[in-house]
């Protein structure tokens, strides 16, 4: 089970976006995040008239590393670290380590 998973609130820990906010919109392999709006990089593109596609410069979001961000805790407005607990009915699920909060509802 990972820790992050698509949809998540997140915050960026280290890099040129540090702080900022944002939500997990993909899961680039198995160490690596899309998180829309961070790690913006601008790409000069050809223009392909097959495909409809125009030229010029445009931005788009890079995936950054998942030991890069952490999950957002509505509870304490701040990052948190996330473990993995077992219920009684053998369910696995995801908990805020700073107040056992249960992320999964």
């Amino acid at each position: 089970m990972n820790k992050i998973k698509k949809g998540d609130d997140v915050l960026v820990l280290t890099g040129k976006d540090k702080g900022k906010q944002g939500v997990v919109s993909l899961l680039v392999g198995d160490d690596r995040v899309l998180v829309q709006g961070v790690n913006q990089v601008k790409k000069h593109q050809k223009p392909n008239p097959q495909k409809n596609i125009e030229g010029g410069i445009i931005e788009k979001s890079m995936p950054i590393h998942i030991s890069n961000v952490a999950l957002y805790n509505q509870a304490t407005k701040k990052a948190d670290k996330v473990g993995i607990k077992t219920l009684e009915d053998g369910t696995k699920v995801r908990f805020f380590k700073s107040n056992n909060e249960i992320v999964d509802a």
